[in-house]
């Protein structure tokens, strides 16, 4: 790229022209046919309220967007309850035995099967305990649970009476859930015991004990027995789930709430300052969660079987497992546990069984499944997958390749999904009856949806280059604030460019006018001036033939000003020996390959082979943590990780490395 680029840009370098059409016979029943563009973009509030008047309101609205920067209003003066239209609406039209999941706990066997009536009945029950416990509409609930039925059924209810609630992953500290809790001013903590995570029992009841110490306005909490492990217990305040809750009535009239009340509060991961809760309402969400998952996945209740391989804990779980697929009546799998426990092909049992047609997960899980190998998925009959989807970071092109051809049998398509905590539902995805995707990318907004991506002065881009993604506009499942703190919730959110909401992500414009996104614009490196996307460096290193997994990360260089370190995982039989002539080849083979694919300027200073990476329980890699091993710093928190060891298996791998310079 020339001296003229725009400053601040991120530039664009790796290049994809592939293309994937969807068959004439998926095209013709897709749920969102190409009119809907057109349609949805020319008066976008006036779609969005089409869409809105799929729900079932007590109080019809008269009132569609009320915007005053930077706080939106939809549906302002119409009245509903998000649990009756996940739920009531369904058993009313005669559908109650439609099963809503089938769950699947880790432990072989261990598995149950909810129908829609089924969770009503806890619904209500769980909604009756907790008035009786003394919540009111407002009142914040935390929820720290494994995935199990009665976290689905612990949120509907909260949402039932009116109380916001605040899910906690269950892989936090003891620190993290206070922090959590005391921000929101929760009253109502809802816990297990502990449940099942590689086979063994892990304790959830002690995390939210040691929590609590410093939590005193918590009067009580309701704890689910998973394991039937021992816990402590305080008289007074701790309630056995099964003592407590499933006593009560199973019958529970709902409370009619505005479109504007808050449903729920998600705190973002990865904050240094204070918990940064982004709170969510309830007509504006489930309007956009519940269109999303409608055209997006083309669901079609009477048949598909979704399984969204997500844990409740995130924003995907929230919006694809609970509030989206629930207001579209669809049945849905529910799985505790880890992908390998059990077995390595232990997801495609499922997907076999159970005769999915929906699946949703992570790329890094997608890298994970190509490391161990193709005989695991194909072992198994997996003809019953119709669309394939991808969330939580962008998805290198050859994982792509890899999901399409070895999961979906070269026929079903992908829906590579870009949208954050912040947004509550998908912002950019391809339609999968419309759009021929290419691989990696996310392609266009989301009908209704308007995206740009800009420069450094917030001018658009031109094709072939890289800046800074924005939303020119509101949209219904938009973030309503940050939680007690509306000056930060501006500061951080609308004042880096006037009048449009930042996501903090880059994002490129390819030579079509396709959109990638390109990872948080703190993921970019400056090397010799070159502005380079840390996604689009792994994006290319995966594409290497031994290589199942990457991460990148700039370290300081007194010649460049930063320079790459990749940290590569190989796929399962393409393993070397340290400190060998093959690893030494690999690593060279590596390194002319990113020359080739992307640019001599992004070849990686050092390679270090390693046999896994640092991953959270959600999947996502702790690209901080390698910040840290790469700038010789002392280790940040590695409590949340799958296997804390990793990073100082790491941290010594690199010590007994030198350089890989040329």
């Amino acid at each position: 790229m020339s001296d003229s680029r725009p400053e601040g840009a991120v530039e664009s370098l790796l290049h994809e022209d592939r293309t994937f059409a969807p068959s004439a016979e998926f095209a013709a029943q897709a749920n969102a046919q190409p009119s809907i563009y057109a349609e949805a973009n020319a008066d976008p509030v006036a779609w969005w309220t089409e869409q809105a008047n799929t729900l079932t309101w007590d109080t019809p609205f008269t009132k569609s967007l009320t915007w005053d920067l930077p706080f939106a209003t939809w549906f302002e003066d119409g009245t509903l309850n998000a649990s009756v239209n996940c739920l009531d609406r369904h058993v009313d039209a005669g559908r109650g035995d439609k099963v809503a999941f089938h769950w699947i706990g880790e432990p072989e066997d261990d598995t149950r099967t909810i129908t829609y009536s089924d969770l009503l009945a806890m619904v209500s029950q769980a909604a009756n305990a907790l008035e009786a416990l003394g919540v009111e509409a407002g009142d914040r609930i935390a929820i720290y649970m494994p995935m199990i039925p009665e976290a689905v059924a612990a949120m509907l209810a909260c949402a039932r009476v009116g109380a916001p609630h605040s899910v906690i992953f269950g892989g936090f500290s003891a620190d993290a859930i206070a922090d959590r809790v005391n921000d929101a001013d929760c009253s109502i903590v809802i816990t297990a015991d502990g449940g099942y995570r590689r086979g063994a029992a892990a304790g959830l009841k002690q995390q939210v004990d040691d929590a609590l110490k410093s939590c005193p306005q918590v009067r009580n909490v309701l704890v689910v027995r998973r394991t039937g492990q021992e816990v402590n217990w305080q008289e007074g305040r701790d309630l056995w789930w099964h003592e407590y809750v499933e006593t009560q009535p199973a019958n529970h009239a709902a409370k009619s709430f505005p479109a504007e009340h808050p449903l729920y509060i998600m705190y973002t991961s990865g904050t240094t300052a204070s918990p940064k809760g982004i709170f969510h309402s309830t007509g504006g969400y489930l309007t956009h969660v519940s269109t999303t998952h409608r055209y997006i996945f083309d669901v079609k209740p009477e048949t598909d079987i979704c399984w969204t391989a997500a844990d409740i804990g995130w924003v995907t779980g929230h919006s694809y497992i609970v509030y989206g697929p629930l207001t579209n009546g669809v049945t849905q799998i529910m799985y505790e546990g880890t992908p390998d426990a059990g077995g390595r092909d232990r997801w495609w049992r499922i997907i076999e069984e159970y005769k999915a047609t929906i699946l949703y997960t992570a790329p890094t899980t997608i890298r994970t499944f190509m490391k161990w190998g193709d005989e695991h998925p194909a072992s198994h009959d997996l003809s019953s997958l119709r669309l394939l989807g991808s969330v939580g970071e962008p998805i290198n092109p050859e994982a792509w390749i890899w999901y399409r051809s070895t999961i979906g049998g070269d026929r079903c398509p992908i829906v590579d999904t870009w949208w954050q905590t912040e947004t509550g539902g998908i912002m950019m995805t391809p339609l999968p009856g419309i759009t021929a995707p290419k691989p990696g990318a996310a392609m266009t907004p989301f009908p209704g949806i308007s995206i740009d991506v800009v420069d450094n002065e917030g001018i658009s881009v031109a094709k072939g280059e890289g800046g800074f993604l924005v939303v020119n506009a509101p949209w219904p499942g938009m973030l309503r604030g940050i939680w007690g703190d509306p000056e930060r919730y501006h500061e951080t959110y609308w004042s880096r460019f006037e009048g449009r909401y930042f996501a903090g992500d880059g994002a490129k414009r390819d030579d079509d006018g396709d959109i990638w996104v390109l990872g948080r614009v703190d993921d970019v490196m400056n090397v010799s001036g070159h502005r380079l996307s840390t996604a689009e460096v792994e994006h290319a290193i995966v594409g290497h033939d031994d290589v199942a997994e990457a991460a990148v990360v700039g370290a300081s260089d007194d010649t460049t000003g930063q320079a790459v370190v990749a940290f590569v995982t190989l796929k399962s039989g393409k393993e070397v020996d340290a400190n060998s002539e093959a690893e030494a080849a690999v690593i060279a083979s590596i390194r002319n390959h990113v020359a080739v694919s992307i640019s001599p300027i992004a070849k990686p200073r050092q390679i270090i082979l390693t046999p896994d990476l640092p991953k959270t329980r959600s999947g996502k890699i702790m690209r901080r943590l390698l910040r840290d091993v790469a700038e010789h710093r002392a280790l940040g928190d590695v409590t949340t990780l799958t296997d804390p060891t990793v990073v100082a298996m790491i941290d010594a791998l690199m010590a007994a490395h030198a350089s890989d310079d040329d």
